[in-house]
């Protein structure tokens, strides 16, 4: 028997202006294998028209079944924050998290609902690195910093996983709900944080899928950087050995 009913997709948008209209059409969409869609867009303190078309976006799909919950911060406070507001927000069983930039295809959620259908997981992680579904070829040293965190976090967390810092997780709702009011990280550290902390809970089902990628270039909008690379350094450090 299916305990699962909802599921939640959350969305943090910081000047995606180019792209938010594109991933809330693609999330409306998708296919949840039968879940009710709960949409939590966050607008972390755009400066461009990201607002206007969220809000565009929501009047014209104002009578469609799915519910959309919009959260506004006037200012920037960065990944981590908008997605602990959102998760806190949420209601459902299942909690996806969907970046705004299109990178990570809402047309792979299938495969992460998958292991929390048949396996009964607690947390899913979508992976770059294990498919054999397209995957832009990009920036090398991207890819290099990419397994060098996750192994460094593999070390300390003890989990085999290939991908911490994908843009495409899926959590158990009352978990998520339960680890968010602890959550630290503002900015991009919410990867190594949330795999810290799932880690340190015991018998914790974690799985991982592989999934597309279509990653942008830095003309394209792409925002992480090499600073943020050395940040989750000391985050690895920091969640798994001094914050319990």
């Amino acid at each position: 028997m299916n305990i699962y009913k909802k599921i939640s997709i959350i969305i943090s948008a910081y000047n995606e202006a180019k792209y938010i209209t594109k991933v809330l059409q693609r999330v409306i969409k998708a296919n949840t294998l039968n879940l009710t869609k709960e949409i939590i867009i966050i607008n972390d303190g755009s400066t461009d028209n990201t607002e206007k078309a969220i809000k565009r976006f929501i009047r014209i799909n104002n009578n469609t079944k799915i519910k959309i919950i919009f959260i506004k911060f006037r200012k920037n406070y960065g990944k981590g924050y908008a997605l602990k507001k959102g998760f806190l927000k949420s209601t459902g069983d299942i909690v996806i998290v969907q970046d705004a930039d299109l990178e990570y295809s809402p047309e792979d959620y299938p495969l992460l609902l998958e292991p929390f259908f048949r396996n009964d997981a607690d947390c899913v992680y979508g992976s770059r690195f294990i498919s054999n579904r397209p995957h832009r070829a990009l920036y090398f040293w991207h890819f290099l910093i990419n397994q060098m965190l996750t192994t460094f976090s593999n070390i300390l967390t003890d989990l085999n996983l290939t991908d911490i810092e994908t843009g495409l997780k899926a959590f158990n709702g009352n978990l998520i709900r339960k680890i968010s009011p602890y959550l630290q990280s503002k900015g991009f550290g919410f990867d190594p944080e949330i795999t810290a902390r799932i880690a340190k809970i015991s018998n914790l089902k974690i799985f991982e899928v592989g999934i597309s990628y279509s990653g942008r270039t830095y003309q394209e909008g792409k925002k992480i950087n090499w600073r943020d690379g050395v940040l989750a350094i000391w985050q690895i450090i920091k969640f798994n050995l001094f914050v319990k």
